[in-house]
Order: structure tokens, then C-alpha cells, then sequence
């Protein structure tokens, strides 16, 4: 198995219960990362037997930037299928950060995985 992680994506989507937060686009940081069986790829070298991730993350910010989400767990939950549904994939797991989310605190984080399904 090899693990592929996809590290820090930073994008902007409408997040949040609050009126305001309904109308400016917020900062979120999302992380993905995911296994598979990856030998067909290591003997071939070649995209076509991997898991193509350059076309998984335009998928993700496509979802993302478009999406209009109240809560940092439904949106790693969407953006969790999303990755379930690019392939045999096994441990799956989605981390979706809201910085400044709370006061005196760095960000709020939302954890979707094969783990806690």
C-alpha cells in the first residue's frame, strides 16, 4: 500500500450559522490523505494505473469554492465522498480547518475518516 497526502489546500467558501458569515467568502484549510495499491503505478511509471491527485484536488476546490456549507463537519463529510469515490481507496481521512474560528483559538478543525464513519 502507499499513502498519498495532500497537504494544507487553502480555499475560500461561504461557512458559518452567522449572517455574516452567509455573506463573505472565509479562509478554510483542507487536508486529505488516502491509500491504495499502488504496484501496477511503480512498475509502469505511468498516470493512467495511480490515482490521478492533481485532477482529485481541481475536483475538491471546484466542490469547495462553489459550496455554501453551516458546518465544518458537512462539508469534510462532502468533500470525504468525494475522495471515497475517486478509486479504491482505503483510509481515507479529511481534515477540514476554519481558522480564527473562536476567539482565542488558532482554528477549529473537523475530522471525516474510514475510522469515523
Amino acid at each position: 500500500m502507499t499513502r498519498i497526502e495532500i497537504e494544507k489546500l487553502r480555499l475560500r467558501t461561504i461557512i458559518g450559522v452567522n449572517d455574516w458569515e452567509r455573506n463573505n467568502l472565509q479562509d478554510v484549510v483542507v487536508s486529505v490523505s488516502f491509500s491504495y495499491d499502488a504496484q501496477q503505478a511503480e512498475k509502469t511509471d505511468r498516470i493512467e494505473h495511480t490515482v490521478n491527485y492533481k485532477s482529485l484536488t481541481k475536483k475538491i476546490i471546484e466542490e469547495v469554492e462553489s459550496s455554501k456549507f453551516n458546518l465544518i463537519e458537512s462539508l469534510a463529510n462532502h468533500i470525504y465522498k468525494i475522495v471515497k469515490e475517486s478509486g479504491d481507496l482505503q483510509n481515507v481521512l479529511v481534515k477540514v480547518e476554519k481558522p480564527y474560528a473562536l476567539r482565542f483559538c488558532d482554528n477549529v478543525i473537523a475530522v471525516k475518516s474510514d475510522e469515523y464513519k
